[in-house]
């Protein structure tokens, strides 16, 4: 089998790369630090053959720069460049939102379905900074533009059923839209069993219930002015995380905004934008389903965040300025309480976050400066003010456990700047871009009380004294076209000071039953994560086409470590067909052997692995709309495999066929 897929991928390996979707539903362009993947249940896509029914995770982990940390069968953890979600900034529509799970099993993507968004914008390094200070780089969850097209009624249903986990989603759709007003209701339902690895082995605790529902409605006052309205509602119920050892009774959000829009006609100004909004987040995690556990416990968290920006776009010679005044206000605390197993014993309570409040304002500028129709310098800086305060006065006397000082407050002020010179030609695409970038640490960084860490087996306690995470970066990306045949380099290089991990405190006991010992938040004086992708695509003829891509990442500490979490060698490659109502593809996708691996954190080797998939879709036509069907067959060969990416190593799915359809109504 292993020289079958060698042979395979040989074959393939001469035109690797992503090929540019003719449906745009996923524009990739290696000359351009931002991606953007544009979302849709309905359109048949001939761009890796996407499910009408993908969940938003799926949908983040087909960008290069991408990769889910999953921690079970649901709620996964995006990372760029290789980063993790403390140096990443992830906004829904501009909004700020932050989880309330202290063991990060809800990252702000659990709280969105692909029903709610419209296109997710993903920003590298630098680049990703108009929403707030990052390290690693942005993504923003793009909720639908406004529409006053007078188009009338529309509506759409989706269903789908995969095999393996008994998998069911439906989705419903209706919108109604007028000249001067329009208003759109959506909701999905998604429910899981335990699903099973390759050799028919179930995975206890990877089950998950879900529902997501969103209402839209918008009044147009004039052809300059107008303004909408959004809510979403998003619960998720008995979710499992075979990788922990806890699991999850409640996910909920509630997130709403108001947005006012401003486009005069024929001045330099072309758009303003501001909004205000507010969401809450409660996470509850429990054991109680768990048949055997040390010490019975509770953990609920909650997170609360006002705010508010204002966006500007402006146009002046050979300048387009884009600006946004934003701030935000959030409230993140969290407990827990252990169950004592003598009746005798009192129970314990303490706060894991400590009534954490963060208050934000900052401001973004880029300039877009065209020297000429094939040149553009991209320049851009934001600054920001950062302050926490702990609420609780337990909070300050438990930290000072350990460290000597330890104030209620904490004021930083944060920069990041960028600069990306841009050639484009007929033939090729040429881009070189340069940035330094400041982030504060997160709540746990900072004010985590004894937060266990399963992947390392340690608890871990913030360090309120942490300097500010900071990073030079380096990024060069290249494409060259030779009539049917496609090339492309895409690379980055972040050397990052006072890198924010956590480092053993021999002499401290550790809280959870079973743990290595304890871990306290510090930082090393640098590191480095270097990331490179070669892409390539084929046009054999008008209906077929090769594509696909390889990838090679590297991250070392100043002390000579891997750092965790690294992605080893990848590779994709695809075979497809397509026509105007069908569309078919072959795909291989796999990893090689992960030898760079952090023991000193936790990691051990994760053997190399490849799986082939069959996607298939077909579009029909009739007098009231169309329906699209996808089908086909994921993990064809049923491999047991698992990732870099998978906590704890737990394997992924094994053979599954799923079956989408689509109605749409015009």
């Amino acid at each position: 089998m292993k020289t079958l897929i060698t042979v395979i991928l040989c074959l393939l390996l001469s035109s690797l790369g992503f090929a540019q979707d003719n449906n745009k539903e996923t524009k990739k362009d290696t000359t351009k630090l931002e991606e953007v993947l544009v979302l849709s249940r309905r359109k048949l896509s001939n761009h890796r053959q996407e499910k009408t029914l993908s969940s938003i995770d799926d949908y983040l982990e087909k960008s290069n720069k991408i990769t889910m940390i999953k921690r079970g069968n649901y709620a996964w953890e995006p990372t760029i460049n290789n980063m993790t979600s403390e140096r990443l900034v992830v906004t829904i529509d501009g909004m700020q939102i932050f989880g309330a799970c202290t063991d990060k099993m809800d990252p702000i993507t659990s709280y969105v379905d692909v029903s709610n968004l419209e296109k997710v914008t993903i920003g590298s390094g630098q680049e990703g900074t108009e929403n707030g200070h990052s390290i690693g780089g942005g993504i923003d969850l793009k909720l639908p533009s406004s529409k006053f097209n007078g188009s009338g009624f529309k509506s759409g249903l989706d269903l789908g059923y995969e095999t393996n986990g008994n998998y069911k989603a439906t989705g419903l759709d209706l919108e109604y839209t007028g000249n001067k007003f329009f208003i759109s209701a959506d909701g999905i339902y998604r429910k899981s069993d335990n699903y099973d690895a390759g050799g028919n082995e179930e995975i206890l605790y990877s089950q998950f219930e879900k529902y997501n529902i969103s209402l839209k409605t918008g009044y147009k006052f004039s052809e300059t002015q107008s303004i909408d309205a959004n809510v979403i509602y998003d619960k998720a119920t008995d979710v499992g995380y075979p990788a922990l050892p806890m699991d999850v009774s409640l996910a909920e959000a509630l997130i709403a905004s108001l947005t006012h829009y401003y486009k005069p006609e024929d001045k330099a100004l072309k758009s303003l934008e501001t909004k205000l909004y507010f969401n809450t987040i409660t996470h509850i995690m429990d054991d109680t389903k768990r048949p055997v556990v040390a010490i019975r416990m509770d953990m609920p968290g909650w997170s609360d965040t006002y705010g508010f920006y204002s966006k500007a776009e402006l146009m002046k010679n050979k300048h387009h300025f884009t600006l946004n005044l934003n701030g935000f206000y959030n409230k993140s605390l969290a407990e827990m309480t252990m169950f004592s197993n003598n009746p005798g014993e009192p129970d314990m309570f303490m706060y894991t976050w400590p009534d954490i409040r963060t208050l934000y304002s900052g401001i973004f500028i880029k300039d877009d400066f065209h020297f000429s129709a094939h040149e553009t310098l991209a320049s851009s800086i934001r600054l920001g003010y950062h302050n926490n305060k702990i609420a609780k006065e337990v909070g300050v006397q438990s930290l000072q456990i350990f460290h000597d000082t330890v104030d209620d407050q904490n004021n930083r002020f944060l920069v990041s700047l960028a600069s990306t010179y841009q050639l484009k030609k007929e033939n090729y695409n040429l881009s070189v871009g340069l940035g330094y970038g400041e982030r504060a640490p997160s709540v746990s960084e900072g004010y985590g009380f004894y937060l266990f860490n399963s992947f390392d087996n340690y608890d871990y306690i913030g360090n309120p004294n942490l300097k500010d995470e900071k990073a030079l970066e380096a990024n060069f990306s290249f494409k060259q076209k030779f009539n049917d045949f496609e090339i492309g380099l895409e690379s980055s290089y972040f050397h990052i000071m006072d890198y924010i991990i956590g480092e053993i405190a021999p002499d401290v006991s550790s809280m959870t039953i079973g743990a290595n010992g304890v871990r306290v938040y510090t930082a090393l004086d640098h590191a480095s994560i270097f990331n490179t992708y070669v892409n390539s695509s084929y046009k054999i003829s008008k209906r077929f086409a090769i594509n696909g891509t390889v990838g090679y990442n590297y991250g070392k500490g100043n002390d000579g470590e891997n750092l965790p979490l690294i992605k080893p060698f990848s590779y994709f490659a695809e075979f497809n067909y397509n026509t105007p109502k069908f569309n078919a593809a072959l795909q291989l996708d796999g990893n090689g052997n992960q030898s760079n691996y952090s023991r000193k954190y936790g990691e051990n080797e994760t053997a190399d692995y490849a799986i082939l998939n069959l996607n298939l879709g077909n579009v029909f036509y009739n007098k009231l709309g169309k329906t699209v069907l996808k089908y086909g067959v994921e993990n064809i060969l049923d491999t047991k495999y698992s990732t870099y990416a998978d906590w704890n190593n737990f394997p992924r799915h094994g053979r599954n066929f799923y079956l989408n359809l689509s109605f749409v109504l015009q």
